[in-house]
């Protein structure tokens, strides 16, 4: 599966549909995170306030990896080089 997101709005909407596909609740996933239901809300929602390890936690929970692209060349960074 693979979601484009370009601000906080579009990446809650990505996560929800992700977490829809794979017939998961709200719910089941704060049980994986061990987040409240309203943090999973709040970031589905797309809250720009949101912390990024919350944001790590759900993707983690649903088993998705985080990628960076350029918006011009469609070539993706992997986190890990933007770090080293």
């Amino acid at each position: 599966m693979k979601l484009t997101a370009r601000n906080t709005k579009q990446l809650g909407e990505a996560i929800r549909r992700a977490r829809k596909k794979k017939g998961l609740t709200q719910k089941d996933i704060s049980s994986r995170t061990n987040l409240r239901t309203a943090t999973i809300s709040s970031l589905e929602n797309g809250d720009p306030g949101t912390q990024m390890r919350t944001i790590f936690s759900v993707l983690e929970a649903l088993e998705l990896e985080f990628e960076l692209l350029s918006r011009d060349k469609a070539t993706s960074i992997k986190l890990e080089d933007l770090i080293l």
